[in-house]
């Protein structure tokens, strides 16, 4: 359980199943192919499931829902988010939010105890379970809410967090947590309230490791576990920068610092032999303070491929090259030779 610092272990329980892609993000994804990528990857050995009311409006949960209804509940751990209500409304664009042909919803933020609660019990129903593994409110900070920050910050500590503690009490969770994707938000409610566990997405990666000047440390101290989502920053350290681009970075097109920073990984992984994405995906786990790394899923074609990068055996010398040439932080630990692979099913 997310709760302690120790996480999950590494390996294939480090892998993590990001179930935004399943509810058809940026396109539809069939129904039949999202469930079977969801069991592909238990038998893959995959035991962490993330998912949210915000994705597809709530496709997302039914679907994994659906796909975990013949798995052994206690086999698998599942975490899900709350700080948005859906609302009805009358059919959309085909494309809103970044979801394709979504359901009749509009998310809007809700971070107060009355907002929680009924985000959570809806969640219980599409995801078809009696309690959830960790919990996560979603996407608070200034980043996403400009000046409106301080007002939703407050709706949470007043009220949100009561009602996640409230949950967690009856035991129909098993851990609080923030996901976000930034650090800073991190900072403020560490200072305000106990949180078990951080998904921070895109803030800890092989591109960029600016936590470790303070938060992580913040974080091993408080025994706070950090789950390190989209660990290729929306894109460009899982295609690099061959080709004529655009290539991506926070769903935007990258810019060229960023690009000139990935060809100098580009360099190395040449150099070494090692695919991009391989290093990607095994640079956040080294971290002690890391649980799991997460990424998204469609299909059983990139669920697969991510299984082979991650037991893809990278050697001592790569990172340390990185380390020589000032490419990651300092104080950012690296995988070791003997770092526990997926095991290839």
């Amino acid at each position: 359980m997310f709760p302690s610092c120790a996480g999950s272990g590494r390996g294939v329980a480090a892998l993590g199943f990001g179930a935004a892609p399943i509810g058809n993000l940026y396109h539809e994804v069939d129904e039949a192919a999202a469930i079977a990528t969801v069991r592909t990857a238990f038998d893959a050995g995959i035991r962490y499931f993330d998912t949210a009311p915000h994705y597809g409006f709530g496709l997302s949960e039914q679907r994994l829902g659906r796909a975990i209804q013949s798995l052994p509940r206690e086999s698998f751990e599942l975490s899900t988010k709350v700080g948005r209500r859906l609302q009805p409304v009358s059919r959309g664009e085909y494309v809103r939010h970044g979801f394709a042909g979504a359901a009749d919803f509009e998310p809007v933020f809700d971070y107060s105890y009355d907002g929680v609660m009924r985000s959570f019990e809806s969640s219980l129903q599409r995801l078809q379970t009696d309690y959830i593994d960790t919990l996560l409110i979603h996407d608070l900070g200034r980043q996403t809410h400009g000046d409106a920050h301080p007002h939703y910050l407050q709706d949470f500590l007043q009220g949100g967090y009561r009602a996640m503690e409230a949950l967690k009490n009856q035991r129909l969770i098993r851990a609080i947590g923030l996901g976000a994707n930034e650090w800073q938000i991190g900072e403020t409610l560490l200072a305000a309230v106990d949180l078990d566990c951080i998904l921070l997405a895109g803030r800890y990666t092989l591109l960029e490791q600016q936590p470790c000047d303070h938060f992580m440390s913040l974080c091993q101290q408080r025994r706070v576990s950090l789950i390190a989502a989209a660990p290729f920053n929306s894109g460009i350290l899982a295609s690099g920068t061959g080709g004529e681009g655009p290539w991506y970075y926070n769903y935007q097109p990258a810019p060229p610092s960023v690009i000139d920073r990935v060809k100098q990984l580009e360099v190395i992984c040449y150099e070494f032999g090692v695919p991009l994405a391989a290093a990607a995906l095994q640079f956040p786990v080294a971290h002690p303070v890391v649980s799991h790394v997460l990424a998204g899923f469609s299909n059983n074609e990139e669920l697969l491929s991510a299984v082979a990068l991650m037991n893809f055996a990278i050697p001592v010398a790569f990172w340390e090259a990185l380390h020589q040439q000032q490419l990651i932080h300092p104080d950012a630990p690296v995988p070791s030779a003997s770092i526990k692979r997926v095991a290839e099913k």
